[in-house]
């Protein structure tokens, strides 16, 4: 039986890693693709402190992975399916059978909502981003799209203006759902206009952005939309559906934790974007992993010692 499983191998699950392998935790971190989750697909990172011109997120958590494997971790490809808890420890079900642990840090991440349209996968970092917050700085003096309603779309949009030229706010209805105070920051700022009743058919570009085709949806007519990147908000997917029957979600799904990343359920913690928080970056997912683990290694011990009592 491992004394901690990791489940997730974005930058909170290897910080995690990080400071379990240093504590010589019996550790094993499962990860269902390659190491470094959405956090790898990122073209550029310029916001983590440390590299003053950015560094490649492929390349970040490629070190964040060899930093973490010098101090002893394991990794193994698996997909978790389910986690339940039973005589003081965890039993992690896979499709290649199941994994015991004294003590868990989830750290699965939250996945946005696709389009599913054409271009949108292919241009994915080049122009199609999901993070205002990652990104917006590429594009000063730049016309973007941002496709959404909701409060993150229009919140992130009014965020842009500090970087782009022009936002055009493409969204399905005539009005939007985002809360009053919001969406009158947004029709207050001159550098956002408003695409209305309509949808993204298509991101249109070869090695980059160049425009995207939206349709109407009262007429059906279409037409091209020249903008140098896409922003889309139609939603996030907190990957929390192995744990929903064991500890306590928010109304969105995500984890809800205290500050010591313990979960309604002891021994189960969560770290990074799968967790209730205000801000989703990499560096916040790496101090959650920092955090967790060294919760983890303390429940360790009093779980140890509450044995030998």
């Amino acid at each position: 039986m491992k004394d901690l499983i990791i489940v997730g191998g974005g930058p909170a699950g290897l910080s995690a890693g990080i400071y379990a392998g240093r504590a010589k935790l019996d550790v094993l971190l499962l990860e269902r693709g390659a190491p470094g989750g959405l956090a790898a697909t990122t073209e550029t990172i310029e916001n983590y402190p440390g590299f003053p011109e950015g560094i490649g997120g492929a390349e970040l958590m490629a070190q964040m992975l060899a930093q973490a494997q010098r101090f002893g971790l394991a990794v193994d490809s698996a997909n978790v399916e389910e986690i339940s808890c039973s005589d003081r420890h965890f039993v992690l079900k896979t499709e290649d059978g199941v994994l015991p642990s004294r003590a868990v840090i989830l750290a699965t991440g939250a996945e946005p909502e696709l389009l599913h349209v054409p271009g949108e996968t292919e241009l994915r970092g080049r122009g199609v981003s999901y993070c205002a917050t990652c990104d917006g700085a590429f594009f000063r003096e730049k016309t973007v799209a941002v496709v959404g309603g909701g409060d993150a779309a229009v919140e992130e949009a009014v965020f842009l203006t500090r970087f782009a030229q022009k936002i055009l706010l493409i969204h399905r209805r005539d009005e939007l759902r985002a809360t009053r105070v919001v969406q009158e920051k947004a029709r207050q700022n001159p550098k956002i206009e408003f695409v209305w009743n309509s949808v993204v058919e298509e991101v249109l570009g070869k090695s980059k952005v160049e425009g995207v085709r939206v349709k109407n949806v009262r007429s059906g007519e279409t037409n091209v939309l020249e903008v140098d990147g896409v922003f889309i908000y139609i939603g996030q997917r907190p990957a929390s559906r192995m744990v929903e029957e064991l500890v306590q979600l928010d109304e969105r799904g995500y984890v809800i934790t205290d500050e010591k990343m313990q979960t309604s359920c002891p021994g189960l913690f969560a770290a990074g974007d799968v967790r209730r928080k205000l801000l989703r970056q990499v560096v916040t997912a790496v101090a959650d992993g920092a955090i967790a683990a060294v919760a983890a290694e303390k429940y360790l011990e009093e779980v140890k010692s509450a044995g030998k009592s």
